[in-house]
């Protein structure tokens, strides 16, 4: 697998500077194809076979970004020439600086999200790589797990119920086979005594799932099935 080292300031946060567009699941997605081609380089040796694998993913991580100006297809282009595990960790390394944060959170922001949690504690935000979100997830109690999403342009505050599994299982945000744990959330009904329980499995560690997701699809699924 290919490992990239990647450098933060000292709360885990950047600025959004005018370059970035690449976001964390887009990055995951690219880092993906990069392995694709590390693999095939590995295990083939037809000249004609590799060079049809680097074109389509390198269509495949273009059509992730409609509009792209030429200083943006430049950083993406060396994605063609990568063959060995140390090509691809160059490469990858070379767009952190292109990638976007997920939108600052503060202590205080998070207790406006959840103003019924009156003992909330939250995630020790300073250590915390927002390049490396789509979301932000932590578990509280043991058995309390809180979502923070970006919907809309605006942060939202999800939260529910969290009961580990003994067995692996497939998330429902990332869509990847890890430890998984049942989420459940109460959503008011048709009366205002009247609740509804939905829920789904997630990764038990939200660090593993912000790395595994390539695509915000599952993500906004799994949000709209819960709000229903």
């Amino acid at each position: 697998m290919i490992h990239v080292k990647e450098t933060t300031d000292k709360t885990g946060n950047t600025d959004n500077r005018p370059e970035a567009f690449i976001r964390n699941d887009q990055y995951n997605f690219i880092k993906d194809q990069a392995q694709i081609l590390v693999n095939g380089q590995a295990t083939g040796n037809d000249a004609e076979v590799l060079s049809v694998l680097r074109h389509l993913s390198h269509e495949k991580v273009f059509k992730l970004f409609p509009s792209l100006d030429d200083e943006q297809k430049a950083v993406l282009n060396p994605l063609a020439t990568v063959k060995e595990t140390a090509d691809a960790e160059a490469f990858l390394e070379q767009l952190t600086p292109y990638v976007i944060p997920f939108r600052n959170v503060t202590d205080q922001g998070l207790k406006k999200l959840f103003p019924k949690a009156k003992k909330l504690k939250g995630p020790k935000l300073e250590t915390v790589d927002f390049k490396k979100r789509s979301y932000l997830g932590w578990i509280e109690s043991s058995t309390l797990m809180y979502l923070v999403i970006e919907k809309d342009g605006r942060l939202e505050g999800l939260h529910g119920s969290f009961t580990r599994s003994a067995k692996k299982g497939i998330c429902s945000i990332c869509n990847r086979h890890s430890e998984v744990g049942m989420f459940t959330a109460k959503t008011k009904g048709s009366s205002q005594d009247h609740f509804i329980k939905r829920g789904n499995y997630v990764c038990q560690d939200n660090e593993t799932c912000n790395r595994n997701i390539n695509t915000l699809e599952y993500l906004h699924e799994f949000v709209e099935r819960l709000q229903k």
